[in-house]
């Protein structure tokens, strides 16, 4: 049977090649579709971690009722609860942090910014910003000393080595104002930091807002050895039980719905390649169809020599499964192809992302796992396959004596 389907199918060139084609480009298209998808929710998780939240995040238990007004005074004790979190064996890196809106003035121009105090040297396991710089070189701690995003510094005609004054409103409520010296120009894969953001040293910036030994929070980075969510209700309680504190702690996937759409998108996107196989079955069905209509006399003698329906919907069935297999081969193929190069050059979205506040990178880089092209093959050689189901059933009822009057 096996002989026979392959024959029928190299027999009918033009048509097999016309059915290939269409469940190729439903493969291909799916694959593209899942890449980008899987290229956004890695680089958002990855964006997220490293300037964001850490993989978890520890704040005040009040903080988030009144996060829009930044509220330094909502403080956590650094060195108290770091001393707490080192003792966890689940617990790899912690960071203090503490960001603020600040008047940014240089001569007689101003401009509002959001300023980061980050440890530099604990950074490294989270953001280690020396990897986008682009000029100059990190801060030192007790100097006077910033990096800005390389899109700010441009507008603000700003290079290193050029002086620019602070006025934030600090922890006590009042005002203060500091000089710096741009040593470094960095730029942040996403662009609304690199427009607005600034980055100085923690003990800078503590000093500036009056918050000595104090953070607005803390970031973690996790063995790997439990689940995020298990692992922050840990620390809650750890920290809670110990020092007496009640903190906002979360994983990274509970504070941003960005993500967690993206990541029920590519369940969504399943349900889509659903669609797409299906259209593209439907050549396969049609083909089949006037097959059929053209080989009836060919049915009829196969089954006048004994040939039951078993067997002849086994045959249109196996012509049907080597054309899928072979075009969705094919569309895998192709599409995996065309992921690794955009996963080397990347897709530029500048453009059209400029003005949306969302933590994924300007320029995309699609991915895609072996997992996801193997199920992508299979589930379209599947669908294909059953889809001659319908066709199939039409060739297994033809009787002998229709058949031979086609002869």
């Amino acid at each position: 049977m096996v002989k026979l389907a392959l024959r029928n199918i190299l027999r009918n060139r033009r048509r097999s090649l016309l059915s290939a084609f269409a469940i190729a480009v439903s493969a291909m298209s799916i694959i593209l579709l899942l890449a980008l998808v899987e290229g956004m929710e890695v680089d958002m998780r990855t964006n997220l971690i490293a300037y964001y939240t850490g993989e978890i995040r520890i704040r005040s238990s009040q903080y988030a009722r009144y996060e829009r007004y930044h509220p330094l005074h909502l403080s956590l004790d650094d060195e108290a609860i770091t001393t707490v979190l080192e003792r966890m064996d689940e617990v790899a890196e912690t960071s203090g942090r503490i960001s603020f809106p600040a008047a940014l003035y240089r001569g007689d121009r101003s401009r509002p910014v959001l300023t980061m105090g980050f440890d530099f040297t604990r950074e490294t396991a989270f953001s280690n910003l020396a990897s986008i710089l682009s000029e100059g070189r990190l801060p030192h701690d007790r100097s006077n000393e910033l990096v800005m995003g390389a899109v700010l510094a441009k507008g603000l005609d700003i290079t290193v080595g050029d002086r620019v004054t602070l006025l934030a409103s600090t922890a006590a409520g009042s005002s203060n104002a500091m000089s710096f010296t741009v040593v470094g120009i960095v730029k942040p894969p996403i662009g609304s930091l690199s427009s607005s953001t600034l980055y100085l040293s923690l003990e800078r910036a503590q000093h500036l807002l009056f918050m000595e030994g104090r953070v607005q929070e803390l970031v973690v980075r996790s063995t790997g050895a439990v689940s995020l969510p298990a692992l922050a209700g840990e620390i809650a309680a750890l920290v809670a039980e110990e020092l007496g504190i009640e903190t906002e702690t979360q994983a990274f996937s509970q504070l941003n719905e960005m993500y967690g759409f993206l990541r029920i998108a590519k369940y969504i996107y399943y349900v889509i390649a659903l669609i797409f196989f299906l259209l593209g079955s439907t050549v396969i069905i049609n083909t089949t169809m006037m097959v059929i209509f053209e080989r009836m006399a060919e049915i009829g003698m196969m089954k006048a020599l004994g040939m039951d329906d078993g067997k002849v919907r086994l045959l249109f069935l196996l012509e049907g499964a080597f054309i899928s297999a072979a075009g969705a081969l094919a569309g895998v193929l192709v599409g995996v192809l065309i992921t690794a190069v955009l996963s080397r050059v990347g897709i530029d979205f500048t453009e059209a992302m400029s003005g949306i506040e969302m933590e994924v990178s300007s320029v995309l880089y699609p991915s895609i796992t072996a997992f996801t092209a193997v199920a992508v093959y299979l589930y379209g050689v599947a669908i294909a396959t059953l889809s001659t189901l319908i066709p199939t059933r039409r060739a297994a009822r033809i009787q002998v004596v229709e058949a031979l009057h086609y002869v």
